[in-house]
């Protein structure tokens, strides 16, 4: 039996739900012979690969590179799970969401302690191009399931991938289902 090839991805968040995943601690280790670990923070890939089984994306799409690496990852997986409360909810990193662009900028590299970012040697920007709001996965991407919590607890993210390593649907008890 082939392993299951996963994939993690840090979209706008603060990769809280990633080390809610490491807190897994030896339980990670017994499903290493099921699952082989193919992208993410914790693996030294620096392009998305083809034919991923199961995306776990964490964090909301809040610049171009999200989107564009959230669209990838979705051409490229079998499944895709928003995985925390920024991918299903905007959560935190939504707040942005009151201020405009412009505004949000100019308090930050202007009239902040900053200053207005420039331009690296070969003229690409940067910072990347905010986007005008801060976006939930479903909202740019079609999303097959989801793993609440700000950040999952370990035993629910456990849940969900047993159920995907079995062949069965995830179904997150009442209390799993809870925010928070």
């Amino acid at each position: 039996m082939s392993k299951i090839r996963l994939a993690t991805a840090w979209l706008g968040g603060c990769s809280g739900c990633h080390m809610s995943f490491l807190d897994l601690g030896e339980q990670l280790v017994s499903l290493s012979g099921s699952l082989e670990l193919v992208y993410g923070p914790l693996v030294d890939a620096k392009q998305f690969p083809e034919n991923v089984d199961v995306a776990l994306i964490e964090g909301a799409v809040a610049n171009m590179e999200n989107l564009e690496l959230l669209q990838e990852i979705r051409n490229n997986s079998k499944l895709l799970i928003s995985f925390g409360d920024c991918a299903i909810t905007g959560n935190v990193t939504s707040l942005r969401n009151f201020f405009s662009v412009d505004d949000l900028l100019t308090a930050v590299y202007q009239a902040g302690p900053g200053s207005i970012p420039r331009s690296d040697d070969d003229g690409g920007a940067v910072l990347p191009e905010l986007l005008p709001r801060v976006l939930p996965l479903h909202q740019v991407v079609e999303v097959d399931t989801y793993i609440p919590g700000c950040p999952p607890e370990p035993e629910r993210i456990l849940a969900a991938i047993t159920a995907i390593m079995q062949g069965k649907p995830v179904e997150l008890t009442e209390d799993q289902r809870t925010f928070g």
